[in-house]
């Protein structure tokens, strides 16, 4: 499955498994190309970031583009919450896991040129790294595909 086809899954996925964080309704889609942001609550004016991403959740993944980035820090705007879809396979089968990130911090975004041997070659996006430092981060998981459904307490009357 190519990158366009996987994050549009993936932002599905987070509209069906997660709630929106603010108030608990429904996360909706944006139109696609909509700037720096991919779902919005239904209801509260909340909106965010997916990232879809086919490995065991890690410390550093690719963002998104530079320039429309780099024009919201420069204004003086925080970076938009992110959801991060990551989803794989080992001998056990698939696993996926939903991290939230309300609060994205500048020590958290670097600048990065794609390789030249990329399709889009040159063109300049961000990464998002030290994903598993804190305080320069928190994270929340919202949704984890591994856990168990918990048994029932057993309480005698």
């Amino acid at each position: 499955m190519n990158n366009k086809l996987a994050g549009d899954l993936g932002e599905k996925e987070v509209c069906t498994l997660v709630p929106c964080p603010n108030c608990k309704n429904k996360l909706v889609l944006l139109p696609p190309g909509f700037p720096l942001y991919d779902v919005q609550c239904s209801r509260c004016l909340f909106r965010a970031q997916v990232k879809t991403v086919s490995s065991k959740p890690r410390a550093s993944i690719l963002g998104a583009g530079w320039e429309i980035y780099e024009k919201v820090l420069k204004a003086g705007y925080l970076a938009p919450p992110i959801f991060i879809n990551f989803k794989w396979y080992d001998k056990e089968g698939l696993h996926q896991r939903i991290h939230f990130y309300p609060f994205v911090a500048k020590g958290n975004i670097q600048k990065y040129t794609l390789p030249p041997k990329s399709s889009r070659a040159g063109y300049k996006i961000f990464r998002y790294i030290k994903l598993d430092k804190a305080p320069q981060i928190v994270f929340f998981t919202l949704h984890d595909g591994n856990q168990k459904p918990k048994q029932p307490l057993n309480v005698k009357q």
